[in-house]
């Protein structure tokens, strides 16, 4: 079994209109590693941001199919995690790591 680091884990933060709403709910959005796992996603934030996190959700999202001057592609997919943080625990985003 292959070993991540923190920052293979962690791919980039979700930045968009379903992640802010999320945000009022103590829950942050993370693009993550295909190979990471919950665990691991726990592991990495509690490590970077220095906070509790009390439960991960995974998900896998399917690049959409699009079409450019009549011909079809497909954008790539990624993994997504978002992490719901204990109560009084925050993480600012739009800061960086």
């Amino acid at each position: 079994m292959k070993t991540l680091s923190v920052y293979e884990v962690i791919r980039a933060p979700l930045v968009n209109e379903k992640a802010t709403l999320l945000s009022e709910q103590n829950k942050v959005s993370f693009r993550i590693s295909s190979d990471a796992t919950k665990s691991d996603v726990k592991k990495a934030v509690e490590e970077l941001f220095k906070v509790k996190v009390k439960s991960v959700n995974v998900l896998n999202t399917r690049g959409k199919v699009k079409r450019f001057k009549g011909h079809e592609g497909v954008r790539s997919g990624y993994k997504k995690a978002i992490v719901t943080l204990e109560q009084g625990q925050k993480i600012d985003v739009m800061a960086g790591v």
